[in-house]
């Protein structure tokens, strides 16, 4: 079955939809604080020329989607799924990044939740590859039961560096959610 790259995802919090040219503006505003990626390999991207590229690069990808609060429709953020070198049986998730007032609480195992769902409906497994010195990242996906597989120099869009890569089976992701995908 073909995977929908782009689908639109509803929980009772969050709407996750195809990113679109008109998003620019919204996007930019939620990735505009710089404590966003301070942790990140990308430390200027709250600068509005530095992310402006990335927002280019997210939407020719035609797989971000745009992740806002269901209720008042503020755009909190964005994630993407793509299809990486090391993995072309497989769909990654990944590019993501939530404004501060949405971290440590629900929103990224929500986010999660909806997107790997999708994934898992598809296939067996995904993957993310995480840039070795983002901390925050690489604790946030074990915490979703994926496991550190190996180390990779790969292209994913923006040049080639240095990721660690985590696997996620269907069957650890419901082990670690208590059968249900929560």
């Amino acid at each position: 079955m073909p995977f929908d790259f782009q689908p639109v995802l509803r929980s009772e919090t969050l709407l996750l939809r195809p990113l679109h040219a008109d998003d620019r503006a919204g996007l930019r505003q939620a990735a505009s604080d710089p404590l966003i990626w301070a942790g990140h390999p990308a430390r200027d991207r709250h600068l509005p020329e530095v992310f402006d590229r990335y927002f280019d690069l997210l939407l020719a990808s035609g797989a971000t989607l745009v992740v806002s609060e269901a209720q008042s429709g503020r755009i909190i953020g964005c994630s993407r799924y793509y299809v990486a070198p090391d993995a072309p049986d497989a769909v990654s998730v990944g590019f993501t990044f939530l404004t501060r007032d949405h971290w440590g609480g629900t929103t990224n195992r929500e986010l999660k939740r909806l997107m790997l769902g999708h994934v898992f409906a598809a296939g067996r497994e995904v993957w993310f590859h995480i840039d070795p010195t983002n901390i925050r990242s690489q604790k946030a996906t074990a915490k979703l039961g994926a496991r550190h597989v190996h180390d990779a120099r790969l292209d994913l869009g923006t040049g080639e560096a240095p990721w660690m890569c985590f696997r996620l089976t269907a069957a650890d992701w419901l082990a670690r959610a208590g059968g249900d995908g929560r």
